[in-house]
């Protein structure tokens, strides 16, 4: 059996979009800049993506940006929102366990352009800490970012209970939100959340690769990263991915289509793949994983065996996981998430995320399930103690 359980790396494109990026990047291929009717065909495609995506986050579509993806629009957001208002402060507040697109942008702007960072613990769940959040904040400070959902043991954070926090302290500080594993998972408002930014990504709503957006409110300053025509209103320069665009307008409508069936599945799939995958012995699960975690993601320790080693076994097998965010590379390492949240040294390296989309199957579970059971015991035997 081929199993895919690693939806949080990237997700399989619905072929509907894969469908319609060929009709635009084949037949209605015009540079939307262009002012014949091909340019114009072009436009339209972005014209009504803008109205797709801002519907659905009950925003305006001039708020809408397109990027080449999550990475590019955390940059964005943080960059070019910590330039734009360092008259008012050079102080920037995140969590210790955000993606790397986040970690590093943040590292940038603190070793090469003299931010101060404060980096905000978080409880042995993964939750940032609302007290430290108070505590850091100061007459400095000019943007937060935290993440909706961790991407490696699938906290959800009290991003309204923070926003709301931060924007009574001082209502003109940025509040950004990285929301690649939240979207299409939750319903994300930004104006109801008070945040002032939010990145997306296409690939993992089954969309195509090299396709995000950013939603900027229309009163947040912020300077552009990426210089050239001047298209997005200057503030992301370049000739549109249209096919990418297209392609990702579909996937946001299409997943949010019966949104709520989707996630009552998953949360059944995930209760049913911790209820047994606990009976092992030696194993636990980072995280919480009621109704208050991702419906998708799920982490899981087996002491005794290197994620690595499990994962090709499991790959062995058909099964595809991951042994933590493979945004990062491809080379493993000890995950920062997991010694943020205090894990345990003998799950430190011993640890491997499955997560699921709408398309994983009962049938799926029980085989890795079974396979695990099998896999687990005879690996730990060859294991030196």
């Amino acid at each position: 059996m081929d199993v895919y359980l690693d939806n949080s790396a990237t997700t399989r494109a619905y072929e509907q979009v894969g469908d319609v990026v060929r009709k635009v990047m084949c037949e209605d291929f015009g540079n939307p800049s262009s002012m014949h009717y091909r340019g114009v065909e072009a436009e339209k495609y972005i014209k009504e993506a803008k109205e797709t995506l801002a519907k659905l986050m009950k925003v305006q579509t001039k708020e809408i940006f397109f990027t080449s993806g999550g990475t590019e629009g955390d940059n964005l957001a943080l960059i070019g929102g910590a330039r734009a208002n360092k008259r008012a402060g050079n102080h920037l507040i995140t969590s210790s366990i955000e993606h790397p697109a986040i970690l590093n942008t943040m590292r940038f702007l603190e070793e090469e352009e003299g931010f101060r960072v404060t980096w905000l613990p978080v409880d042995s769940y993964g939750r940032i800490k609302l007290e430290a959040l108070k505590e850091a904040l100061c007459k400095d400070t000019i943007l937060v970012s935290v993440m909706y959902v961790n991407n490696e043991v699938g906290s959800v954070q009290p991003i309204m209970e923070a926003a709301s926090m931060v924007k009574a302290y001082n209502k003109n500080i940025l509040f950004h939100v990285d929301a690649v594993q939240g979207f299409g998972k939750y319903r994300i408002y930004p104006k109801k959340l008070k945040v002032d930014m939010v990145t997306a990504s296409g690939h993992k709503i089954h969309g195509p690769k090299g396709t995000g957006f950013l939603y900027i409110g229309e009163h947040v300053k912020i300077k552009p990263i990426v210089f050239g025509g001047e298209q997005q209103k200057n503030v992301r320069s370049g000739t549109e991915n249209v096919p990418g665009i297209a392609g990702l307008s579909l996937a946001a409508s299409m997943i949010y289509e019966n949104l709520d069936e989707k996630v009552a599945q998953m949360r059944c799939l995930k209760a049913h793949f911790i209820e047994e995958v606990t009976k092992i012995p030696q194993t636990t699960i980072h995280g919480l994983y009621d109704e208050t975690s991702a419906p998708h993601i799920i982490s899981v320790g087996f002491a005794g065996i290197r994620g690595e080693v499990l994962l090709h076994a499991l790959e062995d097998k058909g099964i595809c996981v991951s042994s933590g965010s493979a945004c990062a590379s491809n080379h493993p390492a000890i995950s920062g998430v997991l010694k943020g949240i205090g894990t345990k040294k003998e799950y430190l390296d011993a640890t491997l995320r499955f997560s699921m989309s709408e398309f994983t199957t009962r049938e799926e579970i029980d085989y890795t399930l079974d396979t695990l059971n099998e896999l687990v015991p005879a690996l730990r035997r060859y294991t030196r103690h």
